[in-house]
């Protein structure tokens, strides 16, 4: 089965760049959010992951969509241009990638989404900065960082 992938960006030239890798990668856009009502409902459809940004047309909401998207269930990667906003990370969110991203990345973070998902241990991609569990105790620096 293809896995099913929700976008949360209100820049729609963006948004719309990421449904048409997502769509050549060989995975099914759900749809387009621009704000935290339209990414919630779309939600319903029960997408696989969700790549959401921070700041969304209704302001800083993406966070708090980022938090109820993964209470239901879907794996939950944000994708910003300011990754410092999470320093402390998301509960049940994967992690966060900074944007810009270029086409190679998107389907590498997805598909890296959809194995953790699956609950397969996997090397996340460099650019990926995990929040906890098994992933943020990977190597780093010679060293396993704990968190």
């Amino acid at each position: 089965m293809t896995a099913r992938i929700l976008i949360v960006e209100d820049e729609v030239l963006v948004a719309m760049e990421m449904e048409a890798i997502i769509e050549e990668s060989g995975f099914q856009p759900v749809g387009i959010a621009a704000d935290s009502l339209e990414a919630l409902k779309l939600a319903e459809d029960k997408p696989d992951v969700a790549l959401v940004d921070l700041n969304l047309r209704d302001g800083l909401t993406g966070p708090d969509v980022g938090r109820e998207l993964a209470k239901r269930g879907i794996v939950v990667v944000f994708v910003t241009a300011n990754p410092r906003l999470l320093a402390d990370g998301i509960p049940g969110a994967l992690g966060v990638v900074e944007k810009p991203l270029d086409d190679g990345l998107i389907a590498s973070i997805i598909s890296f989404a959809i194995a953790k998902r699956e609950g397969r241990d996997v090397v996340p991609p460099a650019c990926f900065l995990p929040f906890s569990g098994d992933v943020a105790s990977r190597q780093v620096g010679g060293r396993h960082a704990h968190g």
